[in-house]
Formats: structure tokens, C-alpha cells, sequence
């Protein structure tokens, strides 16, 4: 081939590619139905109402095709670059953990403490994160995520932590935490992994700075070295928090 035959590969149309892997997806759900669960649609409507089963049509049961592929040994970079949602707020977390000389277990924890938020689901998220990651991280960063839910709400002049501002705008002056966060709470401050937990809540509220750029690679280093990743990929392993990456790879899945 002479180099007057050289093909030219001509720049990609981001909008036409968009358009036609939805049109792709679009044709792909034809001949199937996404069924939503009741927790799903629970508030929007009332859950004792069941979800109506469609007729004529099969149940999405794998993959959904209006979702970016997964391979087929998923690692938690690929779950932050295809499943969850914008990181921005993490890894600022992270980053101030680290700057403020933190240990790499606090790191870590920061970089973690709400995939629940951005991958699954909100109420609870601390709860739900730490149950997420427990097979893979030390026990005291699943232990600090967790409890970072509950001591955010609590103030502690000692460590340096006040109540945010956000939550008073959020949830309003006359807010008070649920009697159960108040028995987490009494609890967590005897807890000898206290100040871990409170890490978090320290490099938490301070990071949402919407111009702030910061890279999942320069915390490559410190999850190769603190979180676990298993050879099978992430909810092929059989660990006991496999099914909830496997809900995260396929959320539409009917069964």
C-alpha cells in the first residue's frame, strides 16, 4: 500500500456514537422488560401494591444493555469507572486525609466511606459501604465507614469536629438524630477504633469543591496495598458481600 492509500481515520462523532448505542440498547430491551423491584419504586407509589408482572414479554435476567459492559473480572476501579456515580467528593476525601499525614488506612476509608451513595443505595450508606468492602479491607476501615454515618451527626470539640452547616440546611435546626444513632453513637465514642471513624467525618464535610480535579490513579498505590481484590473479580468470589457487587454490575436483573 502506498502512502497515497494510507486510510484516514476520521474523528469520532461523540454525539452520533451516543445515539446509536442507545438506539443499539433500545433494541436490545424489544423482546424483554425490566421489572422494578419494590424498593425500587417504594415512595413513589405504595409498595403493598405489588409490581405489575408484564405479558408477552421476556424478563431482563442478565446484563442491561443500556449499561456499560463489565469485565468479566471486575476490580473496584472498574466498578468507580463504570457503576458508580461521579466520584468527586471521595476522592477530595481522600486526598485531604492524605495531605493531612493520615494513615493509609484512613485514606482508604475516605476514598470508600460513601460508594453506597454513589453505587447503591443511601439510607444506611455507611452501614451498607462497610458490608460492601468487609471482606477486602482491614476490619477497622470497614468498621470506620461504618460508623462515620453515625458520627457525623455528633459534634466532638475535642477532635475538632463541629455539626456542618449542610445539615442544618438540609434536615433543618429542630433535627434530631433517631434514638438508635444516639446508641451507636455512645457506643462508637467507647470504641477503641473511635478516632478512625472520626477521621472520616473530619475529611468528609470540608471536600465538595466543585472545581477540585483529583485522579482515581493516585490512589492506586494505596488500594494495591490495602484493599484485597480477588482474582475471580469483585461479586465472583463468594465472599459474603458478592451478591451486592453483583446487584451493582446488573441493578435490573428481575431474579
Amino acid at each position: 500500500m502506498g502512502l497515497g492509500d494510507e486510510k484516514v481515520e476520521r474523528p469520532v462523532d461523540v454525539v452520533a456514537e451516543a445515539d446509536r448505542l442507545e438506539a443499539e440498547a433500545a433494541a436490545a430491551l424489544e423482546e424483554q422488560v425490566v421489572v422494578k423491584s419494590v424498593l425500587y419504586v417504594s415512595g413513589d407509589r405504595d409498595p403493598r401494591a405489588g409490581v405489575p408482572m408484564p405479558r408477552g414479554r421476556r424478563l431482563l435476567q442478565g446484563d442491561d444493555p443500556r449499561l456499560p459492559a463489565m469485565p468479566e473480572a471486575p476490580t473496584l476501579a472498574d466498578f468507580f469507572a463504570l457503576r458508580f456515580g461521579p466520584p468527586s467528593h471521595l476522592l477530595q476525601s481522600a486526598r485531604r486525609a492524605e495531605k493531612a499525614g493520615c494513615d493509609e488506612k484512613v485514606v482508604l476509608a475516605c476514598l470508600l466511606h460513601d460508594i453506597a451513595v454513589i453505587g447503591f443505595i443511601r439510607a444506611d450508606h455507611g452501614f451498607w459501604a462497610a458490608q460492601l468492602v468487609e471482606p477486602y479491607v482491614d476490619p477497622e476501615v470497614a468498621w470506620a465507614i461504618r460508623m462515620h454515618q453515625v458520627l457525623r451527626f455528633f459534634p466532638d470539640d475535642e477532635a475538632g469536629y463541629e455539626y456542618p452547616q449542610m445539615y442544618v440546611d438540609f434536615f433543618g435546626e429542630d433535627f434530631e438524630p433517631p434514638r438508635w444513632l444516639v446508641a451507636e453513637h455512645e457506643r462508637a465514642r467507647k470504641h477503641r477504633w473511635y478516632m478512625t471513624a472520626r477521621q472520616i467525618t473530619l475529611n468528609d464535610e470540608y471536600s465538595f469543591d466543585p472545581n477540585a480535579v483529583v485522579s482515581m490513579d493516585e490512589f492506586a498505590d494505596v488500594i494495591g496495598r490495602n484493599f484485597r481484590q480477588p482474582r475471580e473479580g469483585l461479586g465472583f468470589d463468594g465472599s459474603p458481600s458478592a451478591h451486592m457487587w453483583r446487584t451493582i454490575i446488573a441493578p435490573t436483573r428481575s431474579l
